[in-house]
């Protein structure tokens, strides 16, 4: 009897499970329908280089008018002529402001009423700009710590800020954010970088809540390493503990990543990732991140025990690195 009732328990679950993926695939395929960028105005930070540069890309080539925002007047310059180069029709514009996302913020207003003005009423807005640096906390400095706090959180809180309102009165458009993988998990070497990230992820959550009812979205991007110049001048100084551990997760093209974020904020999901690393990640930490997709649910809901028995055998690597390098740090004083 005992034998029988387990059967059909077995039985039970497996078709519940196959009926409630079914679902899931049909809502994630057909009910998820891409907002369309053409003729829509979408202001990048952080536009120069690296995410930004390869979102503005991809933005032109669905039709979008689009402002650039950094502080170096000829990068800018540069990214605008590139990224007119695939605009998809004539009309096309493309314009650059020169502004530090983590000065005042009445300068940060000005450029975004000065962006409208040009480009029209804003629709998207991604907040790219960012930098690490990677050390033990104990040899960052203060100064560090609230520098990494200013760009990569304040940067995009006054930005956001600055853009609700009218976002809100038009009731279109979303908010996208590019935090990292050092959003979801903190590693050796990235405590002031992490924390952060951790911000961001923070905000979105509870603007995601905020703007839903105004039929606007929010994202937020956890990519991996992404070869870009920041992560090239962020690699000069790496602790050899992060960076082996950070290679676990492999290294990816912006385009990749920019394609993927620009996919996943115009079909209005809250987590964007790349690689079997982030999925595996947002997974494992997604608590009571907004439900946008009832096929993500349902592999959140699938996977989570599975992912975080997987997630303790690279915690377990993590700290056998950490572990090593610490000895190999010794063994080589003493040989000194």
């Amino acid at each position: 009897m005992i034998h029988l009732i387990w059967d059909l328990m077995t039985i039970e679950f497996v078709v519940v499970t196959c009926i409630a993926i079914l679902f899931g695939v049909w809502v994630g395929f057909y009910a998820a329908k891409p907002r369309s960028l053409k003729g829509k105005h979408v202001m990048i930070t952080g536009g120069s280089s690296g995410i930004g540069k390869y979102l503005a890309i991809e933005c032109a080539k669905n039709g979008a008018h689009i402002s650039l925002i950094a502080r170096n007047p000829t990068l800018l310059e540069e990214a605008r002529v590139e990224v007119l180069k695939f605009a998809s029709v004539a009309e096309q514009k493309v314009s650059c402001f020169s502004v530090d996302v983590s000065g005042p913020y009445d300068q940060i207003e000005r450029t975004v009423l000065q962006a409208e003005e040009e480009l029209g009423p804003l629709f998207l807005l991604a907040n790219c700009a960012g930098y690490a640096r990677a050390a033990r906390f104990e040899d960052t400095s203060v100064e560090e710590i609230k520098r990494l706090m200013a760009v990569n959180y304040f940067g995009a809180a006054q930005f956001s800020h600055a853009v609700i309102s009218g976002m809100k009165g038009r009731r279109e458009g979303g908010i996208v954010f590019v935090s990292s993988q050092g959003g979801l998990c903190g590693i050796y070497g990235f405590a002031a970088y992490a924390a952060s990230k951790f911000a961001l992820r923070g905000l979105a959550e509870s603007l995601a809540m905020e703007l839903k009812p105004y039929n606007l979205t929010v994202t937020v991007s956890f990519p991996p390493d992404t070869d870009t110049p920041g992560f090239a001048e962020e690699n000069k100084n790496k602790p050899e503990e992060t960076r082996l551990i950070s290679e676990t997760a492999g290294l990816f093209s912006p385009e990749t990543v920019a394609k993927v974020l620009l996919d996943h904020s115009l079909k209005g999901k809250f987590i964007s990732t790349v690689g079997f690393e982030g999925l595996l990640q947002s997974v494992v930490c997604i608590g009571m991140a907004p439900i946008t997709s009832v096929f993500d649910l349902l592999v959140q809901s699938f996977t989570m025990g599975i992912f975080r028995l997987i997630s303790s055998f690279y915690l377990f690597k993590f700290d056998r690195i950490v572990v090593k390098c610490m000895e190999n740090r010794d063994l080589k004083k003493r040989s000194q």
